[in-house]
């Protein structure tokens, strides 16, 4: 498929259908199951921390990848995020009770970089509550997997089927299910295989043609899971099973 096109953008992501299984975190917002390279976290009290696999994270953390790192989070409620290298993600809010689904919000901002999410049981039952935020657009989802890659003069690296690096904004792709994509300007509604890009906060999101799209793509090693040869971004509803 064609490189990525992400703007800075806020978007919310509110999914149904396939669902990960929640893991057993006490306290913790999540915790990094897969990693090749540097990760840090920037606490809510100020301090950092190299992070590695096992690792916990918490409400307020700033998580960041270093070049050639990719890392995997899973958290509390089943959802899973892996970011690519030079990724800045911050947990603003996280809260999660199985037994109180009136208690549920997800906020995590997203300042560079790009990753691929696939929602858990509070994007099934309150998607709504699930937001995933940048400067320039926010995303609604009905669905479980998509990517987000925002370009700040930083894409360079990224394939496109022109030859040139994508356009500085926010790119996305939707594996399953379907995502609206709103900011000041207007909102439009992706289904799954189809891809949108935002340049700006004042610029409306646009559909992109397949051919011009840019997906989100991770290595096997992060993105599938041991054992079943199935993981994120393969677009199978039991992508999360371990």
């Amino acid at each position: 498929m064609g490189g990525m096109r992400l703007a800075a953008a806020a978007f919310v992501v509110a999914a149904a259908g396939a669902v990960c299984s929640p893991v057993a975190l006490a306290a913790a917002a999540g915790q990094i199951t897969h990693l090749s390279g540097t990760l840090s976290a920037k606490r809510a009290d100020g301090s950092s921390k190299l992070l590695a696999v096992k690792s916990e994270i918490a409400e307020g953390d700033t998580l960041s990848t270093e070049a050639d790192t990719y890392a995997r989070v899973k958290f509390a409620d089943g959802g899973e995020v892996v970011m690519r290298p030079g990724t800045r993600l911050k947990i603003e809010n996280y809260a999660y009770d199985a037994a109180k689904p009136e208690s549920d919000n997800i906020v995590l901002s997203m300042f560079k970089g790009g990753l691929r999410a696939v929602t858990g049981l509070i994007g099934k039952r309150n998607r709504q509550k699930v937001s995933f935020q940048t400067e320039t657009a926010t995303i609604g989802i009905r669905g479980t997997n998509f990517g987000a890659l925002l370009c700040q003069n930083d894409c360079g690296g990224i394939p496109t089927t022109g030859g040139t690096p994508p356009p500085n904004g926010l790119h996305v792709d939707v594996t399953n299910g379907a995502i609206t994509m709103s900011n000041a300007a207007g909102t439009i509604q992706l289904n799954a295989g189809q891809f949108g890009f935002a340049a700006g906060a004042n610029s409306a999101p646009v559909p992109v043609p397949p051919q011009q799209g840019i997906q989100v793509t991770m290595p096997s090693s992060i993105a599938q899971n041991k054992g079943s040869g199935k993981g994120i971004g393969k677009g199978d509803d039991a992508e999360c099973k371990m």
